[in-house]
C-alpha cells in the first residue's frame, strides 16, 4: 500500500466521498440586492428605478433592454414582465451621509462594512441595506422604511407631499411571498386595463358601424357642413324677418 517515497495513503485519499455543497453567504447575497442592478449586475447608480415587483435597476440598463429585447442577457428573466417605460418608476432616494462609496477603501487596507447602505429612510434614518423592510410609492417614487409608514400613518407622502393610497405602496426586494402578492396585483391591474381598453374599442366600432348604416358620415371639424350651415343660416334669417314684420305694429 505504499506510494513513491515510502508514504502510506490515508483513507480519505483513497475513498471519494460526496462533494460538499458550497454554502452561499446569505448576508453577502442580501447586501448585493441593494447595491447591484438586478439586470446588469453593475453597481446601482442614479437614476435608479424599480418595477411593480420591487426590484432595483439602473435606468439605463432597462432602457437598453427595451430598445433591444432580442439581445442575450444573463438575467433577462428579471425584466421579462417589463413591457415598456411605463412599467418602471424612477425612485426618489435619500443619500446616506455616512456612505463614502468606493473612495472609502480605495487602497484595500480598511474594513468595508457590506451592510452600510447607500441610502436611508428620510423619516427614521434607517439604512437601506436589507436588514430593514423598505417600500416605495408608485405615485411619486419616494422611498421609505416600512417602520416609518407604520409609525407615522398618513395619506400624504412624507417627502414630497403627494397623496397616495395603501395600494400604491410597493415592497422593495421582498421575500417570495411578497413578490408573489405583487405579481398577482400586477396581473390583476393589467387585466383590468386590458378589459377597459377593449370595451372602449368596441364602443368606437359600434358608433362607426351605426354611422355607416345610416349613410351619414361625420365631416371634419371646421370643413364639413359649410353648405348646410349656409342654407340653414339663410332660412333662419328669412324666418326672423317674417316674425319681426308680423309682430311689430309699425309695419301694419
Amino acid at each position: 500500500m505504499g506510494c513513491d517515497g515510502g508514504t502510506i495513503p490515508k483513507r480519505h485519499e483513497l475513498v471519494k466521498g460526496p462533494k460538499k455543497i458550497e454554502k452561499v453567504d446569505k448576508n453577502a447575497e442580501l447586501a448585493a440586492k441593494w447595491k447591484y442592478c438586478a439586470l446588469s449586475q453593475e453597481k446601482l447608480r442614479r437614476p435608479i428605478v424599480s418595477c411593480e415587483l420591487g426590484r432595483l435597476y439602473n435606468k439605463d440598463a432597462v432602457i437598453e433592454y427595451l430598445l433591444d429585447k432580442s439581445a442575450e442577457r444573463p438575467n433577462a428573466e428579471a425584466v421579462a414582465h417589463i413591457r415598456g417605460i411605463k412599467d418602471i418608476k424612477e425612485l426618489n432616494l435619500t443619500d446616506n451621509p455616512e456612505w463614502e462609496g468606493e473612495r472609502r477603501n480605495a487602497k484595500g487596507d480598511r474594513y468595508e462594512d457590506i451592510h452600510c447602505g447607500m441610502f436611508i429612510c428620510p423619516v427614521v434614518g434607517l439604512e437601506m441595506n436589507g436588514k430593514h423592510r423598505f417600500c416605495y410609492l408608485q405615485t411619486c417614487g419616494c422611498v421609505f422604511s416600512d417602520r416609518a409608514l407604520k409609525e407615522v400613518k398618513t395619506e400624504i407622502c412624507h417627502k414630497c407631499g403627494d397623496p397616495f393610497k395603501d395600494e400604491d405602496i410597493v415592497v422593495l426586494n421582498g421575500n417570495k411571498e411578497e413578490v408573489d402578492k405583487l405579481r398577482e396585483k400586477m396581473e390583476e391591474k393589467r387585466a383590468k386595463a386590458k378589459t377597459k381598453k377593449s370595451k372602449k374599442t368596441k364602443a368606437t366600432e359600434t358608433v362607426s358601424t351605426s354611422e355607416s348604416k345610416d349613410g351619414t358620415v361625420s365631416p371634419p371639424n371646421g370643413v364639413a357642413g359649410t353648405s348646410s350651415q349656409q342654407n340653414g343660416g339663410d332660412s333662419s334669417q328669412s324666418g326672423l324677418t317674417t316674425y319681426i314684420f308680423n309682430q311689430c305694429p309699425y309695419f301694419h
